[in-house]
């Protein structure tokens, strides 16, 4: 997809969210395994790739979810990191979005120039997440989450497996977004609707952003269990909840190529068509990339 970088692929699992990973089970579909890691070949410099023009592929202003088919801190790609994070250096327009289960691996693995010195990368165009799928990930990960030196930072509850309160955890404005969603493929749990207001509850009291992303194939509302096969009409069940809700805004300072902040007006604006408007994902989504599967 237009708005995913994918500098390596394959991971190990660590946490019961792993357990039916959807990477495993779309590897296992073409005979391959998902323990097996390796740095992807063109892709890796994606983000720096360019059209016919020469001008570049992502826009100024655009966000691209990093690792989706992987972890970024995965220890067995800890010889290619710095190369990734030199891309994201030198694309200091675009948002880079990074998501781990192991933020325990983070300060040690910062880029080698990151600093508060004039010239130096202070990383304001990466809005770093961890995923908390229950409680007891969310006790482990969003206190280390809160001690990382990155200006925007998010959780995501997805596979949500269970309840999960955040205590005072959202109340010092460090988290700004919370994203949440049912489980899929083989294998898939149970996702209560109550969990989802009760986090939806939580977001709105602190002015966070929360993204009802999906159901899940399994939901339960009111007692009764619904089994939801298609991703699409999961999510379009997750819009109609209208559990979503935007938060206090937060705004990323982007700049060129001199190092000179772009204004807004200079920045891509997503674009929405007709299938965007029941979408669970619109409220954190780029915008349509006219990739023409809807």
């Amino acid at each position: 997809m237009h708005d995913i970088w994918n500098p390596w692929h394959g991971c190990i699992k660590i946490s019961e969210g792993c357990d039916n990973c959807y990477m495993y089970h779309l590897d296992a579909k073409y005979g391959k395994s998902g323990r097996e890691i390796y740095k992807t070949g063109n892709n890796f410099d994606y983000p720096l790739h360019k059209n016919r023009k020469g001008q570049y592929k992502i826009k100024s202003g655009e966000m691209i979810r990093v690792c989706m088919t992987s972890d970024f801190f995965l220890e067995e790609a800890d010889d290619w990191r710095e190369d990734a994070w030199r891309i994201m250096e030198s694309r200091q327009d675009i948002i880079f979005f990074l998501l781990t289960k192991r933020p325990k691996r983070v300060f040690e693995h910062l880029p080698k120039n990151y600093g508060e010195q004039p010239g130096q990368w202070n990383m304001d165009n990466i809005f770093f997440n961890v995923t908390c799928e229950n409680q007891r990930r969310a006790d482990e990960r969003i206190p280390i989450l809160k001690t990382l030196p990155f200006k925007h930072k998010g959780v995501l509850c997805a596979p949500l497996l269970g309840p999960i309160d955040f205590g005072v955890e959202l109340d010092d404005g460090q988290i700004n977004q919370v994203i949440c969603g049912g489980e899929n493929y083989d294998g898939s749990r149970l996702c209560h609707f109550d969990w989802v207001k009760n986090l939806r509850h939580q977001c709105e009291k602190n002015e966070v952003t929360f993204a009802f992303i999906e159901t899940g194939t399994y939901f339960v509302k009111d007692d009764k269990m619904y089994r939801i096969n298609k991703k699409k009409v999961q999510s379009i069940m997750a819009h109609r909840s209208k559990m979503s809700f935007a938060g206090k805004e937060h705004e990323f300072k982007l700049k060129d190529q001199l190092g000179l902040e772009i204004s807004r007006d200079e920045l891509y604006r997503p674009q929405y068509k007709e299938n965007c408007r029941q979408c669970g994902s619109r409220i954190i989504c780029n915008g349509c990339s006219d990739c023409g599967r809807c």
